[in-house]
């Protein structure tokens, strides 16, 4: 798609760039966000940032540094900065009084390079673009959205408000995956050593016996034999296999097919479509509710999804939105939202209320992923109970069998 780069008129106004299939539509885009442009000149693509609309974060700038901070720490500091804006501080002071209070050293230097940067004339967009992480392009984009529309200190508490609920889902989904996790792995080591050490000793002395074994138990011993003569290889090929899938998960194709699949998979892809769509749902509603406009909110949302195929029907979406389609339209077509969002998209595009529609959307589709995270956490672990019952219902009935063919042979002999 073509971009285009432009200047604005007015004082103080910046320019950009922004892409349009031709520079009809740049213009009108330009004069729906509230922008008159002085110049828009078509430039290569190659030598611009990808933009329209809302700029990606690292076009405020370079980067000054980056610290680890937890996501519910991130969201408290934003929180408490939205707070005493709201209170009537000035932002530098606000910066000052959030630094002042109990943090890490880290966290205090990021503070005052803000400040500094704050205090030098930048804004505070630019001034978070500029350590990332911890600070993301979704936090980045909604402060200079609060910057633009002069309510910082309300805009801040809606960025607050979905790193909250970010870090909720998240921890709702550890909870969700860590009992089950726990188990799969005590599985896998009773079923080692009881093949590895018990079942070795006992075929010992039955083997000896029996003339021929039941088929179970030559099985048993054979998978016991080959596990404790080849272990450094099982391990090996374990760890080489565990590099490659990880080279190919991490490129582009690698995790589209694996995110794909995972869609598709009983339990578990109902999950995994029901946490993109309440990240969805909430992210894009908090961005349009900013005053993002809402193709460059589809952009911010779409690194938000943690699904690639599902990040891929929103790149769709957006070339779909940008010809002069409607966002209802593609997302139906993908099969992956879920026919009521699509309804109520469709319905706020034609309404002008598609932020306050999307609201109250997100509060139902986070129940729904609630109640889909109770039903994986009340169904995966009495299916890895069963799998470790089949795997010690087979090894008692190897032995059991080798046992009774033991016996028979003694009494034959």
């Amino acid at each position: 798609m073509p971009t285009f780069s432009y200047r604005s008129v007015g004082a103080g106004a910046a320019g950009g760039v922004i892409e349009a299939p031709d520079r009809a539509d740049a213009l009108r885009e330009l004069l729906r966000r509230g922008e008159t442009p002085s110049s828009l000149e078509e430039v290569s693509s190659a030598s611009v940032p990808r933009t329209l609309g809302t700029p990606k974060a690292q076009d405020f700038g370079p980067r000054v540094g980056s610290v680890w901070m937890k996501r519910a720490d991130l969201a408290m500091l934003v929180r408490e900065l939205s707070v005493a804006l709201k209170a009537g501080l000035p932002l530098v002071q606000a910066l000052r009084t959030i630094a002042k209070q109990g943090r890490k050293d880290s966290h205090k230097r990021l503070l005052h390079s803000v400040i500094e940067q704050v205090e030098a004339g930048k804004p505070l967009s630019e001034s978070f673009a500029g350590w990332m992480p911890p600070f993301n392009e979704l936090t980045v984009n909604l402060t200079r959205a609060g910057e633009a529309s002069g309510k910082l200190g309300e805009v801040l508490g809606h960025a607050a408000t979905l790193l909250d609920r970010d870090v909720k889902l998240r921890r709702t989904l550890l909870s969700a995956t860590m009992y089950p996790m726990i188990l799969a792995g005590l599985v896998i080591i009773a079923v080692i050593i009881v093949t590895t050490v018990i079942v070795p000793k006992i075929l010992a002395q039955v083997g000896a016996q029996a003339a021929v074994l039941p088929w179970p138990t030559r099985v048993l011993q054979g998978f016991a034999h080959f596990f404790g003569s080849y272990w450094w290889l099982i391990l090996g090929v374990i760890g080489g296999g565990a590099m490659l899938f990880s080279a190919y998960y991490r490129s582009p194709k690698g995790r589209l097919n694996f995110d794909t699949f995972m869609l598709r998979l009983p339990l578990v892809g109902n999950l995994v479509r029901d946490v993109a769509v309440a990240r969805f749902t909430r992210t894009l509603a908090t961005l349009v509710n900013s005053g993002i406009p809402v193709v460059a909110g589809l952009r911010v949302t779409s690194g938000t999804l943690g699904n690639r195929a599902m990040e891929s029907v929103i790149d769709h979406v957006i070339e779909q939105v940008s010809a002069g389609k409607t966002i209802a339209q593609p997302m139906e077509e993908s099969g992956y939202f879920p026919p009521m969002l699509v309804q109520i998209v469709n319905l706020g595009e034609r309404s002008g209320r598609l932020d306050e529609l999307l609201m109250q959307a997100a509060d139902a589709f986070e129940d729904k992923t609630e109640s889909s995270v109770k039903v994986f956490t009340a169904a995966l672990p009495p299916i890895l109970v069963v799998f470790l019952a089949g795997i010690v219902g087979f090894v008692v009935l190897a032995i059991m069998l080798a046992l009774s063919a033991a016996q028979d042979a003694a009494m034959t002999g």
